[in-house]
């Protein structure tokens, strides 16, 4: 066995397990934890087949960002967990078939070519060329137009999300130096005279 395939196998064995666990573990942040492990190993498996792109970004977007944030919102927020795992084996037979349909999709599509169902040959990688660098190439060369519309559509989406939960300026008490500064005795302090009352 070449040292290739025994780390793509370890890398699969443990993507598995991990992804197993993610859905087993009883505790949320043992379970996010779990699938930061299962978004390392993917990407080892991206590098394996030389989409450095893909790997970076796996690690980068997904472990770097969305993990984070889930992983702060779990451990912030007070989840129930006995309500959660209420009816979780009433959706087993659902689960079991949408998991044997997309494994009977994916040996079609991994072993198309030895049962004829893939004619064309898979395209080899080419180890001269970056492949991070020519999708850079295509991205800003042939799709330039599609990418900016994009970055137009995610710019606004941000605003407008900024603008739908900002509610204004609220209305606080708060001290000015500059004021504080300048103030008079005269100001603060006020002497009344006010005429003696005798008691009868």
């Amino acid at each position: 066995m070449e040292f290739k395939t025994f780390v793509f196998y370890l890398f699969s064995t443990i993507l598995v397990l991990a992804g197993l666990r993610v859905i087993t573990a009883r505790n949320p942040v043992h379970a996010a934890l779990f699938l930061v492990l299962a978004f390392f190993t993917a990407s080892g498996v991206w590098m394996l087949l030389q989409a450095e792109f893909l790997a970076i970004s796996l690690v980068l977007v997904y472990v770097g960002a969305v993990m984070v944030l889930f992983l702060f919102v779990v451990m912030m927020l007070d989840v129930n967990l006995e309500k959660l795992k209420k009816g979780f084996w009433s959706y087993l037979p659902l689960g079991a078939l949408v998991g044997l349909l997309m494994m009977a999709e994916m040996g079609v599509v991994l072993g198309g070519q030895y049962m004829g169902v893939m004619d064309a040959p898979l395209p080899q990688g080419v180890a001269a060329v970056s492949n991070t660098k020519e999708l850079g190439r295509v991205i800003y060369t042939d799709y330039v137009y599609p990418f900016e519309i994009a970055a137009v559509i995610l710019l606004v989406a941000i605003v407008a999300a900024i603008a739908l939960t900002h509610r204004g300026l609220k209305k606080t008490k708060y001290a000015d130096p500059a004021k504080q500064v300048r103030v008079k005795a005269s100001d603060r302090l006020r002497v009344l005279q006010m005429p003696a009352e005798k008691s009868e």
